[in-house]
């Protein structure tokens, strides 16, 4: 599925993050920074470890921010690691909509014209997908609304289940944004 807002195109795939077309990817982490969950094991075993050694050296950090290191062997320039949770490994709809925004934010920041993000919280931090969805989708949405630079970002989802529910929370929040 694609969806325009402003300048930029929002696409959900379904897939793997680390195989995407992209300037930059993000992935969700914890204050201190260290790689765990599926995700980041993909992303550590294809790129390397050196991603996690770059990262943990600018930890700790606080909820929302953002740390940006290479992408090693992965063949986009930089990863975004947005920390969205604590040592507890729990994450909140808060943590989730700030991060989602202070990564856009970041992204612009340094020259990012295009994206992959994954579902922000539903792996390790445990968080319903349903609500991690409403939560990324609303953010996103209302980022991109005044973005200058940022050109595509694309939902890059690991499994049908969430690709259904990311599809059907876009569809709903697109509609309702284009009827406003």
């Amino acid at each position: 599925m694609e969806l325009q807002i402003n300048k930029a195109k929002v696409r959900i795939v379904l897939g793997d993050i680390t195989e995407q077309d992209v300037d930059a990817i993000a992935i969700s982490a914890n204050d201190r920074l260290w790689m765990g969950g599926r995700i980041a094991e993909t992303i550590r075993k294809k790129g390397g470890d050196e991603i996690e050694t770059e990262a943990m050296k600018q930890g700790p950090k606080q909820i929302g921010d953002v740390a940006v290191t290479s992408a090693g062997q992965l063949p986009f320039d930089k990863i975004l690691h947005v920390v969205i949770m604590g040592q507890e490994l729990k994450c909140t709809k808060e943590s989730i909509a700030l991060a989602t925004k202070n990564l856009l934010s970041k992204a612009e920041e340094i020259n990012i014209e295009s994206i992959a993000i994954p579902a922000f919280g539903t792996g390790v931090g445990k968080f319903p997908a349903h609500d991690a969805a409403h939560t990324m989708v609303e953010s996103i949405i209302d980022f991109l609304l005044d973005s200058k630079k940022i050109m595509e970002v694309k939902i890059v989802l690991r499994n049908e289940g969430l690709y259904k529910t990311y599809l059907a929370e876009f569809e709903k929040r697109f509609s309702k944004h284009r009827n406003q």
